[in-house]
């Protein structure tokens, strides 16, 4: 496992907090971007193609290629399927019914997701203390969803809705994990997924009427979804350079970090409050995220 030397420590631990940062803003930019009727698929093209060209950017300073053999195309379709098409559609229709806090804690429940994924398909072993924190973050989702639990009085169909992207990131990690990504790094993964979500989506998003203008990216919420495209493949390509520097359970921590800045990022830039019950399920969240991270002994990724 990559330890960071002492020196390093305040470089990393500065890196990890503006990652937790740049990623906990995307809920709130997510929730401007939907504020006035832009829907899933259009939004979801956009994200795709702007990551790709950015994607294709960073793959051409460090002179890598997209490498176009079976195996690969699987696993970016498998990737833009799962990690992108699916949850955000979801993500997407969610945001218009439920805060962008809560939208951020519930996002925290993918670590918990994996647990019994991985579970289900081998690639781990049982374990009481993992167990507590899956449970200690269903009570969390419980506290939310259920009727007077908080002041929100929140929608019980789309708290589930708004789950669903956490379970398939889940997936997606564990997919990887078994399957592996036929020799590509992560930035020719997500370049190829970008680049395959977008050439699918275009269809699907002109066909079903809800196509975005190019002069969208002049209005406030165009600007959101750009920021928010932007902000994510730089964040995610930050992560992956974390891993390869400090290891992969130095650069996990960054979970906490996402859903503190998202619950404080959708505070400062629109304005939520939340009650007793709401800042309750976090905590457990919390809890159950650190009951169920990675001991030091996981293997990492490749850098």
């Amino acid at each position: 496992m990559t330890v960071p030397a002492r020196s390093d420590v305040v470089l990393l631990t500065g890196v990890l907090i503006l990652l937790g940062a740049g990623w906990g803003m995307t809920q709130p930019l997510t929730k401007i971007a939907v504020s006035t009727g832009y829907q899933h698929f259009g939004l979801i093209f956009w994200q795709l193609l702007i990551g790709a060209v950015l994607m294709a950017a960073i793959c051409a300073i460090r002179g890598t290629r997209l490498p176009r053999g079976r195996r690969q195309i699987a696993i970016c379709l498998m990737v833009a399927a799962i990690g992108t098409m699916i949850p955000n559609s979801t993500a997407y229709q969610a945001a218009v019914h439920l805060p962008s806090g809560i939208l951020s804690i519930l996002l925290s429940m993918v670590p918990m997701w994996a647990f019994p994924i991985a579970l289900l398909m081998g690639l781990d072993r049982f374990s009481w203390r993992r167990f507590l924190g899956l449970s200690l973050g269903l009570c969390g989702v419980l506290l939310i969803a259920m009727p007077g639990a908080s002041a929100l009085n929140l929608a019980v169909f789309w708290v589930g809705v708004g789950l669903i992207s956490g379970i398939c990131y889940g997936l997606e990690g564990n997919l990887v994990a078994k399957f592996g990504t036929a020799g590509m790094d992560p930035f020719q993964v997500l370049y190829g997924a970008s680049l395959m979500g977008a050439v699918i989506m275009l269809p699907v998003t002109v066909l079903s009427g809800q196509w975005i203008p190019v002069d969208a990216a002049q209005t406030y919420e165009g600007q959101a979804l750009i920021l928010g495209s932007i902000i994510h493949v730089v964040v995610y390509a930050g992560y992956v350079w974390m891993v390869g520097r400090a290891g992969s359970v130095f650069a996990v921590q960054v979970s906490y970090l996402v859903t503190g800045f998202g619950v404080l990022w959708a505070k400062l830039l629109l304005g939520e409050a939340y009650s007793a019950g709401i800042w309750a399920a976090l905590l457990l969240m919390f809890a159950g995220m650190y009951l169920v991270q990675p001991r030091p002994k996981a293997a990492l990724a490749p850098a």
